[in-house]
């Protein structure tokens, strides 16, 4: 008999149980004495015995997939937050689907369409932008959602995050406590939650409550030819200090500094706003807010998972705790 034709009929009649059993054993259930478990199993492993997935599916109308919607797979903010999701998810025996919208025609609201019309049974959104259009696709249907690493405007969506806002007010107060007193910050899309709700007007309030100006706020600066040729705006600007959003474009404007004969904290002092692995490999070492990526994608997977199952989530709104790893690139290491 083939592999692909063995079905759970064989595995009960071989192992001399009903089909209910062969499904519980399968399916991790605990409620199967030992021997039968292990007569079971090794009826199982003898025919080579494979769950059919669709099936199963269609049986229980449940897929045991996640929709993962992504910006960019080769962002290592994106990779370190996708790796807490997909080890909570092989705990708990999901299968994910990924979705990248970065550099698509498709518009984040087309993207979830489509993951919701391959049933998944759950969804965790990771872009830092929420149109209304792809909120209003969220609301059409009652496939559990949860954002992890971002927000929405309303807190209307189950949320794994850190807080923004207190986040990039302490990494301001590092460099005004170096002596920086001309301070920008560098962000991608002015008009996402994070940075309209959040980094913006943290900034601001700063920058009022110590007499600091109006100060300079760079936007759509992503990647890192956008880091490298802000360096003359910055100039002409005479900032001295600045906080940038994303590792890349902090990288590219770092390496555009000292390519300029520019001394890295002296001239200017440069704090990325996620520290991933590339902050600590470029020299000098990016000063950083380290976000626990790993934690808030594991912890978003595991409220998702309490969701799908209709378990109760007593908060829904969830800001775990970050840290400012002091490098070379500002002057208190």
């Amino acid at each position: 008999m083939r592999k692909q034709e063995i079905t759970i009929y064989d595995v009960a009649r071989e192992a001399k149980v009903s089909m209910a059993t062969v499904s519980r054993v399968v399916n991790g259930n605990t409620n199967v004495r030992k021997d039968t478990r292990d007569r079971v199993m090794k009826v199982i492993n003898r025919l080579h015995y494979q769950p059919n997935a669709v099936a199963q599916g269609l049986a229980s109308k449940r897929t045991t997939t996640v929709g993962l919607i992504v910006p960019d797979l080769t962002n290592l903010y994106f990779a370190e937050l996708s790796k807490g999701i997909d080890d909570i998810a092989l705990l708990y025996k999901y299968n994910i689907i990924i979705t990248s919208i970065e550099n698509r025609l498709m518009r984040e609201d087309q993207a979830i369409q489509g993951l919701l019309n391959k049933q998944v049974d759950g969804v965790i959104y990771m872009s830092d932008n929420l149109p209304e259009e792809a909120v209003a696709a969220f609301k059409r249907t009652d496939t559990p959602v949860v954002l992890a690493g971002t927000k929405d405007s309303h807190s209307e969506f189950p949320s794994v995050a850190i807080d923004y806002k207190k986040a990039d007010t302490e990494a301001l107060n590092l460099l005004y406590n170096d002596g920086r007193k001309n301070l920008a910050l560098v962000i991608g899309n002015p008009d996402t939650v994070v940075n309209a709700q959040e980094r913006i007007p943290a900034y601001k309030k700063f920058m009022k409550d110590h007499n600091l100006g109006e100060g300079h706020i760079y936007s759509n600066i992503k990647d890192h030819s956008d880091g490298y040729n802000l360096l003359s705006q910055l100039e002409q600007d005479s900032i001295d200090g600045v906080i940038v959003t994303r590792d890349v474009a902090a990288v590219g404007l770092l390496n555009s500094a000292i390519d300029a004969g520019k001394k890295v904290p002296d001239d200017l002092e440069i704090i990325t706003a996620s520290a991933t692995q590339i902050a600590s490999v470029v020299r000098p070492a990016l000063t950083a807010v380290r976000q626990p990526l790993y934690d808030i994608g594991a912890v978003a997977m595991r409220m998702l998972t309490k969701l799908m199952n209709n378990e109760e989530v007593p908060e829904k709104q969830i800001e775990l705790p970050y840290e400012i790893l002091k490098k070379q690139s500002t002057t208190n290491e």
